[in-house]
């Protein structure tokens, strides 16, 4: 399963050099003999449009089928980096400067705040100090400490 994923990444890197606004964030393949599921979670500098979705799903099966490198049953999926994915790579923290996040650390603690921007392998987030948010502080939270970044919903 790891050699077919990692394969399927390079077909995917490989098709997203003709669309430079488009990345790749992770590539998932599950499942048991009859019922795979390839799942290929992209994003974009300035979003990601179904007809994008479309176009790498095209072709990446096209190159699957011609090199026949799943002979199982399975069912591919482009989709986009919807909420419920965390960030994972440099360029989606650069795409979320100014969004709200909810930064879990890998000694379990928490950081909320406003992602101010990214640095080499650091993130700064301003995190208010009170209740009213009247007094702020910046944060730089190294890459390599952090466990998971969601970006937060605000309905204001």
């Amino acid at each position: 399963m790891e050699q077919i994923k990692n394969i399927v990444e390079k077909i995917v890197e490989g098709v997203l050099e003709e669309k430079e606004e488009l990345f790749l964030i992770d590539v998932i393949y599950k499942g048991s003999p009859g019922s795979y599921k390839l799942v290929i979670i992209l994003d974009g500098d300035n979003g990601l449009s179904i007809d994008n979705c479309a176009y790498v799903s095209r072709k990446v099966a096209n190159v699957i089928e011609e090199e026949d490198l799943i002979a199982d049953k399975y069912t591919l999926e482009v989709t986009s980096a919807g909420l419920e994915h965390p960030l994972k790579i440099p360029r989606q923290y650069q795409k979320n400067v100014g969004r709200n996040v909810k930064v879990l650390l890998n000694d379990g603690g928490e950081n909320n705040g406003v992602l101010k921007g990214i640095s080499d392998d650091v993130i700064q987030i301003e995190v208010k100090k009170d209740k009213k948010g009247k007094e702020v502080e910046l944060k730089d939270i190294p890459l390599s400490s952090i466990k998971k970044t969601n970006v937060l919903v605000s309905f204001k």
